[in-house]
């Protein structure tokens, strides 16, 4: 009798919500106030931002900080689906990725903010009279920081798969659809959550400029740390500045408690490995929501949706004609494509050297090109420094599993700490003790892109499979030896996804870093990025033009020469399987 009672007992206690599911209820519902205010304060009239100025009062910084962590989160969002496309059609099409690669290079080397006003106008012309132009022209800007990278993060794993995963895709007969969401996806993600969390803190730089807008004469100010901190500096405003940064360090603590440390810990089972790894990334976040049985109940039928997308199968096209037909075939469509890439390049170079031939001689060129050159420079020592100091240490935080979930949260803060706040500090050290600027202005160039080797580094050794570590352990290689031979290998393309970024970044970064001031004090040492941001602030477009393409022909030419040989090198010999 006694244990008829307690039957239905045990089942009311099994229906009944536990405490996981009141917190992991909580937790739902504060993600939906808060995309619900989003939503609200975007769709405002734009004449609300003139009604409420920006105010440096610290009581305002919260709501501040949850108007910047929306429009983050955002970008990350759109920068997710962007890599997946963009990704997939680069590493999977040898035509595409002819085109793709290379402007993806481009991309991530033009200076954006410099065409921050003609994208400000087209969304404030596509929502007129809205906040929602200038929330999306914000969104756009940090979008652009975040993109690049974790393209390349996508594309250079999904190029660095092991061949005895491909033979097993194979083997199952797996459409292109379900490979891609079955092994693409999966391999990469580790790689992929790594160079997330990168960059959203790269986009923190992004969102101090976008978040205070000049279109014209008018100055459209969104409320959002980015635009507070622009304001603080604006008004040598140090104690505000503090308190920005402070802000910037919980915003980040949320994001690593609440999205990244979770993503980790969940991608931690699709690491490539035969053996179990040694200690496993937790996370709080997930172990609530595992554990809550009303959260499983409510994710079913998404669960049953993305396992029929994921299992979802194209119908096979026919092969019409012979193989030696479709390969001819094959090669006319190459020549085909060939030709309307060359055509299209000849174009546009054209109408730009029609529209800088008016006011641009070739002393112009010249100096552009030299200039160029001294930045190159620059960008290879620093890049050198970078390499010697930061794969080692990744190396060491990413073999210790529990120092990684220590040190992400600060090296997340580290790259997300705006670098144009330390320029100032730059300016008078260097002016207090004479120092050279050529030289001491160059580390600004590197300051806030530096991190993406750390954390590819610090991704790579994370997921280096655990069997290999130990076979290196029993055949006793140590020392120079096991760099040589087991880890470097291992993280090779990892890192040369982090460099390719990071030297575009600094690329980037010249523009500001080769021209600093602070109040009536300005430094400016010779150089590609100088030569642009001076020609910016005299209104001289046909030169800033001249500056922005001789600038991408650099990057390019030193990615064709130098990362895209490596790149190569690490699938042919360094590949995994």
């Amino acid at each position: 009798m006694t244990h008829q009672r307690s039957a239905p007992l045990a089942v009311r206690r099994t229906l009944l919500p536990s405490l996981w599911d009141l917190l992991a209820l909580l937790l739902v519902v504060g993600l939906i106030v808060l995309v619900i205010y989003g939503g609200e304060a975007a769709t405002a009239p734009l004449s609300t931002l003139d009604t409420t100025p920006l105010s440096l009062d610290p009581s305002h910084l919260p709501i501040y900080a949850l108007r910047t962590m929306l429009r983050m989160l955002t970008a990350i969002v759109f920068s997710l689906i962007f890599t997946l496309i963009y990704a997939s059609l680069a590493a999977k099409s040898r035509r595409a990725e002819m085109v793709l690669i290379p402007i993806l290079d481009i991309l991530q080397s033009v200076p954006i903010l410099g065409f921050l006003t003609f994208t400000v106008t087209f969304f404030l012309n596509l929502f007129p009279g809205s906040v929602m132009g200038a929330e999306l022209a914000s969104v756009f800007a940090i979008f652009t920081s975040q993109a690049w990278n974790m393209t390349f993060s996508m594309y250079q794993s999904m190029r660095n798969q092991p061949k005895d995963l491909e033979e097993v895709a194979k083997s199952f007969q797996l459409s292109g659809w379900q490979r891609f969401w079955r092994l693409d996806v999966p391999f990469a993600m580790p790689g992929l959550v790594w160079n997330t969390m990168m960059s959203m803190s790269g986009g923190w730089f992004f969102v101090v400029a976008s978040e205070a807008i000049t279109v014209g004469d008018t100055t459209i100010t969104l409320p959002g740390v980015g635009s507070y901190v622009a304001l603080a500096i604006k008004e040598q405003n140090l104690l505000a500045i503090a308190y920005a940064v402070v802000t910037m360090l919980v915003v980040i603590i949320i994001y690593d408690q609440f999205l990244f440390r979770p993503l980790v810990a969940w991608a931690d089972k699709f690491r490539f490995e035969t053996t179990s790894s040694g200690v496993e990334p937790t996370s709080w976040v997930l172990d609530l929501f595992r554990r809550a049985r009303m959260t499983r109940l409510i994710v079913a039928p998404f669960q049953w949706l993305f396992r029929l997308v994921w299992t979802f199968r194209l119908p096979t096209l026919p092969k019409l004609g012979s193989r030696r037909t479709t390969q001819a075939a094959s090669r006319a469509i190459d020549w085909i494509w060939l030709t309307l890439v060359i055509a299209l390049a000849a174009w546009a170079s054209y109408l730009s050297f029609n529209y800088l031939k008016v006011s641009i001689g070739w002393s112009d060129v010249g100096t552009a090109v030299v200039d160029g050159f001294i930045t190159l420079l620059r960008v290879v020592v620093l890049m050198a420094i970078a390499t010697l100091i930061w794969v080692p240490v990744g190396v060491w935080i990413g073999l210790r599993p529990s120092l990684s979930e220590k040190v992400q949260p600060l090296a997340q803060f580290l790259a997300a700490f705006p670098a144009n706040i330390a320029f100032p500090a730059f300016v008078v050290l260097i002016v207090h003790f004479g120092l050279n600027a050529d030289i001491w202005l160059s580390p600004l160039m590197i300051l806030g892109t530096q991190w993406y080797i750390l954390f590819n580094v610090i991704a790579g050794t994370a997921a280096f499979p655990s069997d290999l570590k130990e076979a290196a352990r029993s055949f006793h290689i140590q020392g120079w030896r096991w760099w040589v031979k087991v880890i470097l290998p291992g993280i090779f393309p990892y890192y040369v996804t982090g460099a390719i970024t990071a030297s575009g970044g600094s690329w980037n970064a010249s523009i500001v870093a080769e021209v600093a001031s602070w109040g009536n004090t300005q430094l400016v040492t010779p150089g590609l990025g100088s030569y642009i941001a001076q020609a910016t602030t005299a209104g001289d477009y046909p030169r800033v033009v001249l500056g922005i393409v001789v600038m991408c022909v650099f990057v390019t030419l030193f990615n064709r020469l130098l990362w895209r040989p490596l790149y190569a090198f690490g699938e042919r010999r360094l590949r995994l399987g």
